[in-house]
């Protein structure tokens, strides 16, 4: 395979990632930081709902790039990333949504900046080890297709 077609995934498989991942990160996630935050659950899932949100977006948008300036420089498909770009992938999409999920916390809990990033924080860390699984599971049961092989 030449470095200047990288495999990417498809709209349909895009999708189902996203979804999946967001699903999950909502259960998974929506308990502890209710128990931790003090906050009440329905604010708390209305909240979590809109920074999931903002997160699908960017994992669309953040995942296709990667993948394909990944497979531009070595030509590997994203479900044979090696562990340490694993690593640095799932850190910099948690970096991303840390920028843009910020603002919205303060706005939405009225808890002042330093409260509502250790929360954020809180948040991208329990975040980066899930996109860690997440992703590793995801390109293991979802490997992507081969047009040659399908």
């Amino acid at each position: 395979m030449s470095a200047a077609t990288p495999r990417l995934r498809s709209l349909p498989d895009r999708l189902r990632q996203i979804a999946l991942f967001e699903i999950g990160g909502l259960v998974l996630i929506t308990p502890p930081f209710v128990w931790l935050s003090g906050e009440a659950l329905m604010p708390s899932v209305a909240l979590l709902a809109m920074l999931a949100l903002i997160a699908a977006v960017w994992n669309g948008v953040y995942n296709t790039a990667f993948d394909w300036f990944e497979g531009r420089l070595t030509g590997r498909p994203a479900d044979r990333r090696p562990w340490r770009l694993r690593v640095l992938h799932a850190t910099g999409f948690e970096l991303g949504v840390l920028l843009m999920s910020l603002p919205v916390i303060v706005w939405w809990t009225g808890m002042d900046w330093l409260a509502a990033l250790v929360a954020d924080l809180g948040l991208a860390a329990a975040y980066v080890a899930y996109a860690f699984v997440f992703n590793l599971g995801y390109d293991r049961l979802f490997p992507i297709a081969d047009p040659a092989n399908p």
